[in-house]
């Protein structure tokens, strides 16, 4: 779980939520990069305690006031910001960065996040400023496994992908999800995001230990794979059991009630009481597939697959390669995805993960 430190490259690098479950794990692994981040949140004792375990620097602010954030990016070369929900944190923290002439970074899956990031490439290229959301397992892999069938089909109109994984849930992914759940599901059809129903479509698919039922589900890569591809048809998939299935569309039938702000103060009351996130059996022994088909109107087709280790634990891996990379200069300003900056080939970087040609 280590790799070459930087070399002549000062590593100012800014972790902001770096108290929440995947920015505590970042902070773990982070000098085996060769990074030193100053550590950020709006906590200053919970923030200065972690910083001090691992020797970093700390700083405290909340994102309520835009002065305050460009004060507190001096020094800062990049920003890589782990705080969701990211359709919350991601506009002011990428405002001041634009300003200041810092290089934003983030682990989000929404779609709503990516597009809004990519309306702002020629704003971004003008200041010379990267902004490249999903660095984590939102949507490395599966960005980086569209990347390649679009290589193996150049011709592809129709991109499906398939994720599954084990381990649990965080208590930021969870909130996240909490805070979309009047979005029943998204697809890109002719080009376009498009809103469909919950569980809209199910197939079966083969993640690499026998075949499982999966569902349509509204993940990052119906914005970054378009980017990333120009694929004009995308549909994303998450493994569900029959009964998963079964309850996602009739929690659709309820959308009057889980749309209203009284229900999501209070499923965000319960994961605050009782979710932390996977632990270190779930990184030993977790996995996580993506699998991925493309389609052309001539009827040809291909079709790949990455395994790797645990979700969470992957992303620690990807946004720190990905963060040294930035920090080493090695990037284009604007509007980015992963593959689109490093290519396909980017998630296997980290150990344990493979592509298998289907």
């Amino acid at each position: 779980m280590s790799a070459e430190p930087l070399t002549d490259t000062p590593a100012r690098a800014l972790l902001y939520g770096a108290t929440g479950y995947t920015g505590r794990l970042i902070t773990r692994f982070a000098s085996n990069f060769g990074i030193q981040p100053i550590l950020a949140g709006r906590d200053a004792q919970r923030t200065r305690a972690i910083a001090e375990q691992y020797g970093f620097e700390s700083r405290s602010f909340a994102l309520d006031d835009p002065s305050d954030i460009r004060k507190s990016l001096d020094g800062v070369r990049v920003v890589l910001n782990c705080a969701g929900p990211f359709s919350r944190t991601a506009p002011p923290l990428v405002d001041a960065c634009i300003g200041r002439g810092v290089h934003y970074i983030d682990i989000t899956g929404e779609i709503d996040v990516f597009e809004a990031l990519a309306a702002r490439d020629a704003e971004a290229r003008e200041a010379g400023v990267l902004l490249l959301p999903g660095a984590g397992f939102d949507v490395v892999p599966s960005d980086c496994l569209a990347a390649w069938l679009k290589q193996r089909l150049p011709s592809a109109t129709r991109l499906m992908l398939g994720i599954v994984g084990s381990g649990g849930l965080s208590r930021g992914t969870l909130s996240t999800m909490i805070e979309q759940l009047d979005r029943a599901g998204r697809v890109r059809r002719d080009g376009r995001i498009i809103d469909v129903p919950a569980a809209w479509r199910t197939r079966n698919i083969d993640f690499g230990r026998g075949t499982r039922p999966a569902v349509t589900i509204p993940w990052g890569d119906v914005s970054t794979a378009f980017h990333s591809t120009g694929i004009p048809n995308i549909e994303v998939y998450a493994a569900a059991s029959s009964t998963q299935i079964r309850l996602m569309k009739l929690a659709a039938h309820f959308h009057f009630v889980t749309r209203q702000r009284w229900f999501k103060r209070l499923a965000q009351r319960i994961v605050r009481a009782r979710v932390y996130g996977p632990g270190e059996a779930d990184f030993a022994h977790g996995s996580s597939a993506v699998w991925g088909r493309v389609e052309d109107d001539a009827g040809n087709s291909a079709e790949a697959r990455i395994e790797g280790p645990e979700g969470y634990w992957l992303t620690a891996h990807t946004a720190l390669l990905i963060l040294r990379r930035v920090l080493a200069g090695d990037f284009q300003p604007g509007f980015k995805t992963p593959s689109l900056l490093y290519g396909p080939d980017l998630v296997l970087e980290v150990p344990g993960t493979r592509r298998v040609d289907l």
